[in-house]
């Protein structure tokens, strides 16, 4: 987060800064945890696409509140993501790719071959501004880190990921369906309503009996959730006995009470002379890093 106007007008872009969080969706997960409480009690967490890190840092604080605690010796936490991340507390970071048989391998190693209690994602691609190029692919990454998830989730484990909601995301609350004992889309008090973007909360994780999952980089989706029944059919299964299933439609809960800032809100009683705050972490890899050494050398010219 770097300085702008929006420092003295969106509450929550400030507030992040002032409590030291590397970026305001850590007041999501706040929310999302208030509302389904799901992160009581865990002691293995995997966060996936997790740079800048913001997840993490929540999740190292509220795994690790109590700091002489005796169980804080058995918890983990994971981040993982392409980007390479500054160093959190009680957070091992992997600069790794999330769909590679060695990621899981890594991860598994670290919690000494035991499972997860809770994955999340707060992931999404660079939106294009075409909706339904950026719902497909923000299915396409949800379904990446489902893989990884099912490999990595224990039984009855939670899993929550960032969603674009568009017509056809009842599609992906069917096959959720098939994994979890309940699906539910939530929408924080943080995340602007003006957004498509929500939150799947994926409570009581219950894999298919006999059904194995195994990551290969060679496999499509559809071979890899062939035979736990979310697979696409084949064209004599259609014909045996085809029935229209009914839609599936996953309960909304909006989080973050009424008390809560609203995230499109102007605050006009916000000091105007309060000062900027400095970004409470730099970027350790921007895009625009080429642009500026070029600019430093005197060889960016206008034209």
């Amino acid at each position: 987060m770097g300085k702008s106007s929006k420092d003295k007008r969106d509450l929550y872009y400030r507030k992040a800064k002032e409590l030291g969080y590397r970026a305001r969706s850590a007041f999501k997960l706040l929310q999302l945890d208030k509302e389904f409480q799901f992160l009581d009690g865990v002691t293995r967490v995997v966060d996936l696409c997790a740079a800048p890190g913001s997840w993490s840092q929540v999740l190292s604080k509220r795994l690790f509140e109590d700091a002489d605690s005796v169980e804080n010796s058995e918890k983990k936490i994971v981040a993982v993501d392409l980007q390479p991340m500054f160093p959190i507390d009680n957070v091992t970071t992997l600069q790794a790719d999330i769909t590679h048989p060695k990621t899981l391998n890594k991860i598994m190693e670290l919690f000494e071959g035991q499972k997860a209690d809770f994955v999340c994602s707060d992931g999404a691609p660079d939106v294009t501004g075409l909706h339904d190029l950026d719902e497909y692919v923000q299915q396409q990454l949800i379904l990446s880190a489902l893989q990884l998830t099912t490999c990595l989730l224990r039984e009855g484990g939670v899993f929550v990921a960032k969603i674009f909601r568009g017509r056809d995301i009842d599609m992906l609350y069917s096959q959720l369906g098939f994994l979890f004992e309940r699906v539910v889309c939530a929408k924080p008090r943080s995340s602007r309503g003006t957004s498509l973007e929500s939150f799947i909360v994926c409570i009581g994780y219950k894999p298919p009996k006999h059904w194995v999952p195994k990551l290969d980089v060679n496999t499509s989706v559809e071979t890899f959730f062939e035979g736990c029944g979310i697979g696409r059919l084949s064209l004599e299964d259609k014909l045996a006995g085809y029935s229209e299933e009914p839609r599936s439609i996953a309960e909304f809960i909006s989080c973050g009470g009424l008390d809560s800032f609203d995230s499109d809100a102007t605050y006009h009683d916000v000091p105007s002379n309060k000062p900027a705050l400095d970004p409470v972490q730099p970027p350790t890899n921007p895009p625009y890093k080429r642009a500026l050494e070029l600019k430093r050398q005197g060889k960016l010219a206008r034209t």
